[in-house]
């Protein structure tokens, strides 16, 4: 009778051990459990931990609610300015009701990506190339737009997305690089003709500065030579004779005031004599009376 007793205990252990294992069900902490129960949710979402179903009856459907890193496959379209680009990107989503994440859609990482898609698709068309390739945080904020408004119906949240590459023609490369080149050498040549004219400006004003002291211009020249001479490796020769530098030593001192010396008479230029006429002296009155003329 004991023995009886006993095999009939060990059954029950056995059978209540048989249907724990049966039961119990583990949820993970970065998920969330969905129960069916004859082929309806039943009850409130499972919580992590360990939970207990009705074995044949209930079904527990874990979701995973980590954020999923789902890349969208490059798109190839053509821009409102007629490039065609091949642009990929990267979608960042998380569930945040599980339920709707189970029933409203049959399979959401499916449904998001095909969203993503066709929402890259529909930004490339209805962007420009600059924009793409210099405006891209504008495009990411309309793209997570597009994509997370059908997505919230579906349980789904879109934390961010990010346009990863954008691919251009080789053609259109070298144009680009063509034209950033030319803008590069005008602007090099607008900084180099400045350049000019603040030198040539402050040569101007030092050559003034230097015309009032002549020795400034030798020290100068000294300068010069002092600082070709520190190169080791060059020969210098200057073909200055050394009596230009006397000259400018003599230039640099002050001159003597001359005294006015007194201006000697002009002297008419010589000419030739002139003829003067012959004249007669004056002979005596002639007689009125009719008298008989001196002899």
């Amino acid at each position: 009778m004991v023995g009886v007793v006993v095999v009939a205990v060990l059954a029950v252990c056995a059978a209540a051990l048989v249907y724990l294992a049966m039961a119990a069900r583990v949820v993970k902490q970065y998920e969330r459990g969905v129960l069916f129960r004859l082929g309806q949710v039943g009850g409130e979402v499972r919580t992590p931990g360990l939970n207990l179903i009705i074995p044949f009856v209930d079904r527990l459907q874990k979701v995973n609610m980590q954020i999923v890193t789902l890349p969208v496959p490059a798109q190839e379209g053509i821009t409102r300015d007629n490039v065609t680009v091949r642009v990929d990107a990267v979608v960042y989503f998380r569930v945040v009701d599980a339920v709707s994440a189970l029933v409203k859609v049959e399979d959401y990482k499916f449904a998001v990506s095909q969203m993503a898609q066709t929402s890259l698709r529909s930004i490339i068309g209805k962007s420009e190339l600059d924009d793409l390739l210099a405006d891209r945080e504008k495009l990411n904020q309309g793209l997570e737009l597009m994509i997370d408004s059908p997505a919230v119906g579906w349980g789904v949240q879109v934390d961010r997305v990010e346009i990863k590459d954008v691919s251009l023609p080789d053609t259109m490369k070298r144009s680009m690089a063509r034209q950033a080149e030319a803008d590069r050498e005008r602007r090099a040549r607008i900084i180099n003709a400045d350049a000019e004219l603040q030198a040539s400006r402050k040569l101007a004003e030092a050559a003034q500065q230097m015309a009032g002291t002549p020795t400034a211009l030798q020290l100068r020249l000294l300068q010069t030579v002092m600082a070709v001479a520190a190169e080791k490796n060059s020969t210098l020769v200057l073909p200055i004779p050394v009596e230009l530098l006397h000259f400018l030593e003599r230039a640099g001192q002050p001159q003597p005031v001359q005294q006015p010396q007194q201006q000697a008479p002009q002297r008419l230029p010589d000419t030739a004599p002139q003829q003067v006429p012959e004249t007669v002296p004056p002979g005596p009155a002639p007689h009125t009376d009719g008298g008989p003329h001196p002899g």
